[in-house]
């Protein structure tokens, strides 16, 4: 499969990451939560970073920085070619203008004209940029390449008025360089850089103005056509240290596409477990959160005609997430409920037996989460001491720990709720017998 190909097999869950946080619920600009935006992967002016400390350090994007920065392994094999797409969204100003009887436009903060309402906002257009290189280039010497994006405008005809939509320009530089690793078997470390270059956005300047010169939601695809990349959260034993050596900054490099497939890697902002997916029930977007579909969808059908009527004037996404819940046949909201994937509670006496001690209700284990195929979350419960709540088997017949975890202060509202941790047997180690 070529590498464009790779990318449509991705595209779902690369703009579930794009769009995550776009808007939240309930979607309309008058909420709180809408009024600080843009929430992860946002590379912002260099100087206007550097004067407030902001230097991407850490490896998810959640914290604005000026750079960003993946770095993957990948195994060569023959002419291996290299694709990376970078994408990230674009703001742009959607002022309301009215005219005046003399014809003069003059900014509004909305506009009622019949039924139509239209509402000042920030809202943002996708951007994609391809860089198409090879091994043998990239060994050779890095490569550079610009990105940018000219400043805009357009207007939108009104009744009583006009949109004016206008876009400052970006400037960036993505920066691809590979280099050998020392390992038993050829691998490169494979690293793209990602730099905002705005030179105009001064130290001194707010948030909001400088967001208009900043990628949002950036994060990069990369593709291999003649190799394979290796994972960083679970590699084979002879590329551990190579995998510990990557260095990444605002990103987290997995393996994407389908399960066991090594051909495309999904660099995120937001931390991710290889090959995510979107739930296959799930009819469409919500931005919020990684979001969970049916709790949302219920809660926007709670709505008031009003707030629906402002949150369609928000944005067209908000219009397209109100239009499409408000659309939703029941079988298609009993699907976001009625989906099964946990495990079954066992039959029998309820304990199993792990490293020739019996484990039960009751039982103490310290957690040793494995890297892969779980959440990613659980890799900080690693060395921590826990309680097992339940004993369960999934439809695979694979045993599972119901666990709270021992120093949690909310471990009583998590049992009293029946909220708790999973691990398979090989992820724990018996504390004591039961």
């Amino acid at each position: 499969m070529g590498p464009d190909d790779s990318f449509d097999a991705v595209r779902a869950i690369a703009d579930a990451i794009l769009y995550e946080g776009y808007l939240l619920y309930p979607y309309r600009r008058s909420s709180g939560k809408n009024r600080v935006r843009w929430q992860f992967g946002v590379l912002v002016p260099p100087v206007w970073a550097q004067v407030r400390g902001l230097n991407g350090a850490g490896v998810a994007g959640s914290a604005e920085s000026w750079r960003q920065q993946t770095e993957c392994l990948l195994e060569p094999a023959g002419e291996t070619a290299i694709e990376l797409r970078i994408r990230f969204l674009h703001q742009q100003r959607r002022q309301v203008l009215r005219r005046a009887d003399d014809g003069t436009l003059s900014p509004v903060d909305s506009l009622q004209d019949g039924p139509r309402l239209e509402l000042t906002f920030d809202e943002a257009v996708p951007r994609e940029f391809d860089v198409r290189t090879s091994a043998a280039e990239l060994l050779a010497g890095e490569k550079r390449v610009a990105v940018t994006v000219p400043a805009g405008a357009e207007r939108e005809p009104l009744p009583g008025g006009q949109v004016l939509i206008e876009r400052a320009a970006l400037r960036a530089t993505a920066v691809v360089s590979a280099t050998p690793c020392e390992t038993p078997f050829p691998l490169l470390r494979l690293r793209c850089r990602i730099e905002n270059d705005d030179p105009s956005t001064p130290a001194d300047a707010t948030r909001e103005e400088a967001l208009r010169a900043s990628l949002l939601g950036c994060h990069t695809l990369i593709a291999v056509r003649g190799g394979a990349f290796v994972s960083l959260l679970d590699p084979p034993r002879w590329a551990e240290a190579a995998a510990r050596d990557c260095a990444n900054e605002g990103a987290f490099p997995v393996l994407a596409g389908e399960p066991g497939s090594r051909d495309v890697v999904l660099s995120s902002p937001i931390i991710l477990y290889d090959h995510p997916r979107v739930a296959p029930e799930s009819p469409g977007d919500l931005h919020d959160a990684t979001e969970i579909d049916e709790i949302l969808s219920l809660r926007t059908l709670t709505l008031t005609d009003a707030e629906k009527r402002e949150a369609r004037a928000t944005d067209p996404r908000a219009a397209e997430i109100i239009d499409r819940v408000e659309s939703m046949p029941p079988a298609a909201l009993s699907r976001l409920h009625g989906t099964i994937r946990a495990p079954r509670p066992a039959a029998g006496p309820g304990s199993v037996t792990v490293a020739g001690v019996e484990v039960s209700k009751g039982s103490r284990v310290r957690l040793r989460p494995r890297l892969t195929g779980t959440d990613p979350q659980d890799m900080f419960l690693t060395g921590r001491t826990g309680l097992v709540e339940d004993v369960l088997l999934d439809v695979d017949d694979t045993w599972h720990l119901a666990v709270t975890v021992e120093d949690d202060p909310g471990a009583d509202l998590h049992r009293w709720y029946g909220r708790y941790r999973y691990f398979t047997l090989d992820e724990i180690e018996p504390l004591e017998a039961s």
